[in-house]
């Protein structure tokens, strides 16, 4: 199994993450895309960041996309990037079945981007804690 030098940066809603990475790396170095990824990684200049990747999730399902598919062909051109997600399977299991595909299938990319990343980092109030 290829191992990509992807890293991956999970945590709560506002626990800091993306500050986290901001400050790991100097501004020249990355670019931040909010819930999209790039048309064109060339143009950026930099590693790409893509934060509230759980978001990109959620719009590509609700256009009747494959994130999973779409994802896995990104990560094979530009395996460097970095992820930024928030953890969304904690809690109540939501009675809507949108909702339930949506935190499923993002969980399940989850998982499948962590055993093959890098490196995986869990942040807790602004503080990272590398788990892989």
């Amino acid at each position: 199994m290829e191992v990509w030098t992807v890293k991956l940066i999970i945590g709560g809603y506002a626990q800091g993450k993306l500050h986290y990475v901001i400050q790991r790396y100097s501004p020249e170095s990355y670019v931040v895309m909010d819930g999209v990824l790039p048309e064109d990684m060339n143009e950026s200049g930099g590693t790409v960041v893509i934060n509230h990747f759980h978001n990109w999730v959620r719009a590509g399902i609700a256009e009747g996309k494959c994130p999973e598919e779409d994802m896995a062909s990104f990560l094979e051109r530009h395996p460097d990037c970095i992820i930024i997600s928030d953890e969304i399977g904690n809690g109540i299991v939501p009675l809507d079945g949108f909702e339930r595909e949506y935190r499923e299938r993002t969980g399940r990319m989850l998982v499948k981007l962590a055993d093959r990343a890098e490196e995986v980092i869990r942040v807790i109030c602004g503080i990272g804690q590398r788990i892989k």
